[in-house]
This record gives C-alpha cells, sequence and structure tokens, in this order.
C-alpha cells in the first residue's frame, strides 16, 4: 500500500494538483482511500477511451421464407481509442466476420465502424471510426509490469458499459491457444474479473497505463483471466493499420508432435527428444515441392531446433516467405536435410 501512496503522491504532482503528505503510521481507512483512489484516477483517465462494440453476423445459409430463424446474430465486446484519429483495438473474436460493426460511448454517441485488420493468430484487431474529441489511451510497456502488481479491467461485460474491475498481475509469460490453432506468447495473467462482453477492453495499471488487451478467462475455474500483452498488440496493430493483415509464413503439411526414439536422439546428436510427424502434404505446397514426404518428421528449420508444432510456427515469420531454408527431417533412421521455400500463409477459421 505504500508503493500506491506513492504512486498516487507522483500522479497528483504530474497533473499540478497539490498531494497530500502524512507523516507517522498510516490507518487501514488511509490504506484503503489510497487503493480506492489508484482505482478511480485510473479508470476516470482511460474510460472515455472504452467503447462497446456490438456486430451483426447476417446469416448467409438462411432462407428468405423460412420465419424459424432470425436473418441475423449479434454479439458485443470491447474496444479502446488509441489514436486521436479513430483507431480502436479489440479482439479478433469480437469482430471476425462481422457484417455491421458499430461503436457506442458511454456518453451515448454511435458510430459506424470500418474494419482495418483482423489477426486470428493473436486475436487481435483494428477498426476506425470517424469522430470529433476522441481520447486515446495511454499505452504503456507490458515488459516493465511484474507479478502482484495492481492491475484494473474496463469493459462491457453482458451489455454493462464501462464496468470497472480490479485484481493483480498474476503471473506472466503464459501462453494461449488462439481460435487459428497457433500459440499466443507472453500473454498477462490476472484475477481481475472478466466475463463475455470484456474481451477487447484494456487491462491498466494504477497510473492508467494501457498494458494489456483483455482476451478470455477460464469458465470453471475462478479468477483465472487472461490479456494479451500490449507489446504483442503494438506490432499487430502497426502490421494491421500498414497492410490489414499480418503477414506469416507456412510450408503446407498437417502433422502431429510424436516423441524420438532414444537412439535416434543419440545417434543424430539432436538437440530435441521430439518432433513434428507428418501426416498429410497439401498439394502444390513448399512441402511437396521441397520433397517432404508422409512419415517424415521435422526435428529442425533454418538451423533452430524443432521439437513441435509450436516450435515451428514461431520460426515460420513474414522474413521467410519466399526464401530457400534448410529443413531437417528424420526420414526412417536417416536424417535427411531439404531446402523449403515457403509461401504466405492465408489464415482459416472453422466458423
Amino acid at each position: 500500500m505504500d508503493q500506491i501512496l506513492q504512486l498516487i503522491s507522483n500522479d497528483e504532482s504530474s497533473t499540478g494538483e497539490q498531494s497530500v503528505h502524512q507523516t507517522g503510521p498510516l490507518s487501514d481507512d488511509d490504506l484503503l482511500d489510497a487503493y480506492s483512489r489508484a482505482v478511480i484516477n485510473a479508470s476516470e483517465r482511460v474510460s472515455p477511451s472504452v467503447v462497446n462494440i456490438e456486430v451483426r453476423h447476417r446469416l448467409k445459409n438462411r432462407r428468405p421464407d423460412d420465419r424459424r430463424w432470425p436473418e441475423e446474430r449479434s454479439g458485443n465486446g470491447s474496444g479502446f481509442i488509441f489514436t486521436p484519429d479513430g483507431f480502436i483495438l479489440t479482439n479478433s473474436h469480437v469482430v471476425h466476420k462481422a457484417d455491421v460493426v458499430e461503436v457506442a460511448f458511454s456518453d451515448g454517441r454511435r458510430f459506424q465502424a470500418e474494419l482495418i485488420g483482423d489477426d486470428p493468430d493473436t486475436d487481435l484487431a483494428v477498426i476506425r471510426i470517424t469522430a470529433p474529441n476522441l481520447v486515446p489511451a495511454r499505452l504503456g510497456d507490458s515488459q516493465a509490469i511484474r507479478p502482484g502488481q495492481l492491475v484494473i479491467a474496463i469493459g462491457n461485460p453482458y451489455g454493462f458499459q464501462t464496468t470497472v474491475t480490479t485484481g493483480v498481475v498474476s503471473a506472466l509469460g503464459r501462453s494461449l491457444r488462439s481460435r487459428s490453432g497457433r500459440l499466443i506468447d507472453n500473454i498477462i495473467q490476472t484475477d481481475a474479473a472478466l466475463n463475455p462482453g470484456n474481451s477487447g477492453g484494456p487491462l491498466v495499471t494504477s497510473r492508467g497505463d494501457v498494458i494489456g488487451v483483455n482476451t478470455a478467462v477460464i469458465l470453471p475455474a475462478q479468477g483465472i483471466c487472461f490479456a494479451i500483452a500490449i507489446n504483442t498488440a503494438k506490432f499487430v496493430a502497426s502490421r494491421l493499420i500498414k497492410d490489414g493483415r499480418v503477414k506469416r509464413s507456412y510450408i503446407g503439411v498437417g502433422g502431429q508432435n510424436v516423441p524420438l526414439h532414444r537412439r535416434v536422439i543419440k545417434f543424430h546428436d539432436l538437440a530435441v527428444e521430439s518432433g513434428i510427424l507428418i501426416v498429410s502434404i497439401e498439394t502444390d505446397s513448399p512441402a511437396q515441392k521441397a520433397g517432404l514426404r508422409d512419415g517424415d518428421i521435422i526435428v529442425g528449420y533454418d538451423g533452430q531446433p524443432v521439437s513441435g508444432i509450436d516450435d515451428l510456427h514461431k520460426l515460420l515469420t513474414e522474413d521467410k516467405v519466399g526464401v530457400s531454408s534448410p529443413i531437417t527431417v528424420i526420414r526412417g533412421s536417416e536424417r535427411t536435410i531439404l531446402n523449403i521455400v515457403p509461401l504466405e500463409s492465408q489464415t482459416k477459421i472453422d466458423e
């Protein structure tokens, strides 16, 4: 709590307000007041940037004369303005393939939004509105936070606008599986309460700096919630604004993680104890052109060891598109190195 008091003192000094310095031991009431002021200051600073996002999906397979089913389905989530000219960060699963996206502020203003870019692999998306007097949230540094640090979540759970919940950073460096199947790294775990509709809202520090984008909860559990680190979001948002997508490479194989026989590991002096067993190869894919076969086990790519599918995904980055790189496989009992030229991937998600 002493740290919270110091934070408030620093914040008030930076805004020109007079801070109250107390000498002597602090009472429980003083400590609780300090905590409350920290939460109030942060929420008042960030809440004007938080928006409610309402989406509508037209049901494409519905027969026009079939009255049993609605013509469209709707949903909602959260987001926050991060530039003065109307760019808004949210989750991909909130706006993915939506036909209509509308943004509502807590003061009642509503605007039609344009989808700028969508990246299901990191569950992030950028939309944009044209509106006056926008207040962008201040983006922080997710590398600077620590477990146990006070954090505040702001969003619109179940449509209740600008709901504030508090908690701490429970853990850092978690990984979370996206809907596309890729692993999202550097996830922030928090016990700040999140509910459906919080998705896409900001996770902020006591200073009002956004350090995460709230994205998921474990429903059977209590107090296990996750946010995508803002440093990841900064990178993805810049690519979405520039290109409308985040470019990644792919090689066109279907596979599963398998353990390697101890004798194979020792004989070939491998740096991994498992690899990717190829169970299918797409026609005319980079893998087929490189000479990969069903039954090969991938153990390395571009000079880096590969112990599983997640390792390979991390290595198949934008800069590998169109570049010939060595891929190491175990074929039978032999180690074989082939050259492969990845193509740009096109993420597909089952609706």
